[in-house]
């Protein structure tokens, strides 16, 4: 049976993005986005916005990348899959946790937040070579098993 994992999101990061090396020395870093949908309820006729906070694991150089030029506020774009952590409390409940893996991060307006004109930083891939090291880092993330809680 055919099936996708895809994910695309554009919003704001909510903190700043948090670096931290695999035992292997390979970069992972986490970053929360907040994502706005606005419509208007249909039985009140009022605006309403509705935020969703989405976590996103960002590996290689990628990550590297969104550590040195991303801090809290900015704009992104991020392509990526969705994948579910499980793991259990020392108290032996189990928890599980939905995040997204990015596979291209794209940093969106100034890097200084300014209203000037949009400037556009690619957070990775720019060649094929680009591409497979994140392949082989998303690889490696789902055969190594990291012994901290995953957030």
């Amino acid at each position: 049976m055919p099936s996708a994992n895809l994910v695309v999101l554009m919003g704001n990061l909510t903190r700043n993005p948090e670096e931290r090396h695999t035992p292997s020395g390979q970069a992972v870093t986490t970053l929360t986005i907040a994502v706005n949908r606005n419509y208007t309820d249909k039985n009140t006729g009022k605006k309403v916005e509705d935020t969703t906070f989405v976590d996103v694991v960002v590996w290689g150089r990628q990550a590297e990348n969104c550590v040195k030029y991303l801090s809290k506020g900015r704009p992104v774009y991020i392509e990526g899959r969705l994948s579910l952590n499980r793991w259990e409390t020392p108290n032996g409940e189990p928890r599980s946790k939905l995040e997204v893996t990015a596979r291209t991060v794209q940093f969106l307006g100034s890097p200084s937040g300014g209203s000037g004109e949009t400037q556009k930083f690619s957070g990775g891939a720019e060649t094929d070579n680009d591409v497979d090291d994140v392949d082989e880092a998303m690889e490696a993330q789902d055969k190594e098993i990291d012994e901290e809680i995953p957030f």
